[in-house]
């Protein structure tokens, strides 16, 4: 019986021993793998050397001493690149440095007059041309000039219009000094066709060459027609900048002999005056029991050309307000080339609040644009705080409720 135990006690400890010494043995490899490498490993790869960040703080240079570094400086060739471990920062890149004239002897025997003609032989002769006519005074006169065909064909009785360039347009962003130009193009008087180019981006002097052809025009109809080009610059954040117009009558135009090639300066655009925006018939009905704000938009009149061709395709939207935060809109129907407008559409708006104390409400008469963002002919604001006859007419809905009150009004400026 002795023996058995002395053999199990025996085989216990060399159990113990042996797991021991194992944990010993992998607590010496990790603790000499750790001495090896990191526990981090920030690796910037450049020409194939590996840094890492406990060298950060290093006063050596990269890969030398003061000593060998002042004669590898020595022997370094002209176009060599040198690093310096302190100059980084923490993430282990090197911060951007502007190279010294006096590090190379080429730059030290140049003069600035033969630096500067170096420079200049950089630059394209396009962009040369975009940057005098940027700085010299004709920016604000000349807008640059556009460069199209026309041609008709007699057996698809097609009118067909390339427009092919524009030149010398001035800068809409004053940041990189350049612009995003397309051309909008309208047949004048009836607006039915309208149509556009592509977008070009960075340019002065963008070359569109794009062809429209108009269907179902009659040869006998194109002295009665007016081209009119509308210049624009793109703008992703706000309203696109207008550069500029051309305006052709092709009154006197011959087509019948081929195409024929034209090119207009750009003017500027014939922006409407503040004055004159016309006048528009709303009636208003406050239902106090209900607590609902009856509108009816009746007729608009003497609204201004929105362009050449002095006829606009004007619709109200009517928007109502609660302490000047929108709560609902509406909007009527368009009407086709008129400056005089019947509308005749009654739209009924919930009143948030008892009273109209807080409510207002604003009309919007737009000139509709298939082409391109409708563009605000006027602006009239009925509310308690509105002055003129838009405060007049609002206190009298408040003063005589369920009774339908209406009234001319002189639009504003929108």
């Amino acid at each position: 019986d002795e023996i058995p135990t002395v053999v199990g006690i025996f085989s216990a400890f060399g159990l113990v021993f042996s797991v021991s010494l194992f944990a010993w043995i992998c607590c010496q490899r990790k603790s000499s793998k750790s001495n090896k490498t990191p526990p981090y490993k920030f690796v910037h790869v450049l020409k194939g050397v590996d840094i890492y960040p406990e060298n950060l703080n290093s006063k050596k240079k990269f890969g030398a001493d003061d000593k060998s570094e002042a004669k590898n400086k020595s022997a370094m060739p002209k176009n060599s690149l040198h690093l310096d471990l302190e100059k980084r920062d923490l993430n282990g890149n090197f911060p951007k440095t502007t190279t010294k004239m006096q590090s190379s002897p080429d730059l030290e025997n140049s003069s600035p007059k033969h630096f500067a003609e170096r420079k200049k032989d950089s630059v394209s002769p396009d962009s040369l041309k975009s940057i005098t006519s940027l700085s010299s005074e004709d920016k604000q006169d000349k807008l640059g000039t556009i460069f199209f065909s026309l041609e008709y064909n007699f057996e698809k009785k097609a009118f067909v219009v390339n427009i092919k360039e524009a030149r010398g347009l001035p800068a809409m962003d004053e940041q990189s000094m350049t612009s995003d130009p397309y051309i909008k193009m309208t047949i004048l008087p009836e607006k039915k066709h309208k149509v556009k180019t592509r977008v070009l981006r960075k340019t002065l002097d963008p070359a569109f060459d794009e062809t429209f052809t108009f269907y179902g025009i009659p040869y006998s109809q194109i002295q009665d027609l007016t081209l009119h080009f509308m210049v624009l610059s793109f703008d992703r954040f706000s309203r696109d900048d207008v550069i500029g117009e051309v305006l052709i009558p092709l009154a006197g135009t011959e087509l019948s002999e081929g195409r024929l090639l034209m090119d207009r300066e750009i003017i500027k655009r014939n922006v409407r005056k503040s004055s004159g925006r016309g006048e528009l018939l709303v009636s208003l009905c406050y239902q106090s029991t209900t607590n609902t704000l009856t509108v009816v938009v009746l007729k608009a009149r003497h609204l201004p050309k929105s362009d050449v061709s002095g006829l606009s395709d004007p619709y109200v939207k009517v928007n109502l307000y609660h302490a000047k935060k929108r709560i609902s809109k509406k909007k009527t129907h368009v009407k086709k080339c008129t400056p005089n407008a019947v509308f005749n559409e009654l739209f009924v708006f919930d009143i948030p609040c008892e009273g109209l104390d807080d409510i207002s409400i604003e009309f919007l008469v737009l000139d509709s644009d298939r082409g391109s963002r409708n563009e605000v002919i006027g602006r009239l604001t009925l509310g308690s705080s509105a002055e003129g006859t838009g405060g007049e007419h609002w206190k009298e809905i408040c003063e005589y409720p369920r009774r339908q009150i209406a009234k001319w009004h002189m639009l504003c400026d929108g």
